[in-house]
């Protein structure tokens, strides 16, 4: 749409106007000049309300997940709020054992934002969906007014296809499966922590947020008798299994010597007061497959850039209390329960 001539947006010391979101010459100058210089593609180029998309071009079902990311810091080591919006939504497809093909992206911004934030967070975000190949294909942003939001809020909804036969969810752990991760646990939680706590460790610790279709589809490429798939956000491992554990009527028996952790991290969860198991990840998974798959799983998760840490942590037991277990280092045993409250807060 084009408006005759009107003053650029200062993007560098410009900021978010409440006229921004009011439909009018300056939120179609927002769109124009910073969401669709970054965003753009042809589907998004349509300008309509939503996008018409091609069909896929192999026959499965639909896949949609949606994610609100309200994360602070907005900035942090490692990432920010865009790439951490478009990972986190593409990985919400891609454990269903899917395809991820799209993106939509809805802004809440409050009035006074600094529009050089915006423009890095936006690009930021143009990078990981590029990086993913899973553009951003329509979109909506709202103003609010100052003082009755947090700077901005991101929400992500994600559509993909899951092939015909493919049946990968949270009920299908059976006992005897092994439980594998495809790498490091809390890299994310505490790069958040460590930044809004303005703490310095010898070591730099550094978010993994990234896109995990690609680590998915190798590891799926194996024919490997894969059963679960889920990214441990929120909550960590510890939450992912319980309910994983809950969904399968399951137990879990883990090997505390064998979870993956950098010194650096247990050693800053130490000095916190954090459990790591409980701490969120953005660019790990956990796999539970038939045992006699693990090791096909685990070289496929090895030789790709993001599982190279990748480890088998324990196995699936049958428990009509669907506990999770750790054998401990020392040799003991311990329960390994759901957080009663929010060990991390808005961490993604």
């Amino acid at each position: 749409m084009k408006l005759g001539y009107v003053r650029p947006l200062d993007l560098k010391r410009g900021c978010v106007e409440m006229a921004h979101g009011a439909g009018g010459r300056a939120m179609v100058q927002l769109i124009g000049e910073l969401f669709a210089k970054h965003l753009g593609n042809e589907y998004l180029g349509q300008g309509n309300d939503g996008a018409v998309l091609p069909a896929p071009s192999f026959s499965g079902q639909l896949v949609m997940a949606t994610d609100s990311h309200v994360v602070s810091p907005l900035f942090f080591p490692g990432g920010d709020i865009g790439c951490l919006a478009v990972h986190g939504t593409i990985n919400d497809v891609a454990v269903m054992g899917a395809t991820p093909l799209y993106l939509a992206a809805g802004f809440i911004l409050e009035e006074g934002f600094p529009l050089a934030d915006l423009s890095r967070i936006v690009a930021s975000m143009a990078q990981a969906a590029h990086e993913a190949g899973v553009p951003v294909v329509t979109g909506d942003t709202k103003v609010v007014e100052r003082g009755k939001g947090d700077g901005i809020f991101i929400t992500t909804t994600g559509v993909g296809v899951l092939p015909e036969g493919r049946a990968i969810g949270g009920a299908n752990a059976r006992p005897g499966d092994a439980i594998l991760v495809s790498g490091t646990l809390g890299d994310h939680g505490v790069a958040i922590m460590s930044q809004r706590e303005n703490i310095a460790f010898e070591a730099p610790i550094v978010s993994d947020t990234a896109a995990l279709n690609g680590l998915v589809a190798d590891m799926l490429a194996t024919g490997a008798d894969i059963h679960v798939l889920r990214d441990p956000t929120r909550g960590g491992l510890a939450a992912t299994l319980n309910e994983i554990a809950t969904q399968s009527q399951v137990g879990m028996m883990l090997d505390e010597k064998a979870i993956p952790i950098r010194p650096v991290v247990a050693a800053a969860c130490e000095f916190l007061g954090l459990d790591p198991l409980h701490v969120a990840n953005e660019g790990k998974l956990l796999c539970i497959c038939a045992a006699a798959d693990a090791e096909r799983v685990l070289t496929a998760m090895r030789a790709h850039p993001l599982g190279t840490n990748a480890a088998i942590i324990g196995e699936v037991v049958a428990d009509d209390h669907h506990f999770v277990q750790l054998v401990t280092s020392l040799g003991g045993r311990r329960v390994v329960d759901w957080l009663a409250g929010d060990q991390l807060p808005r961490i993604c």
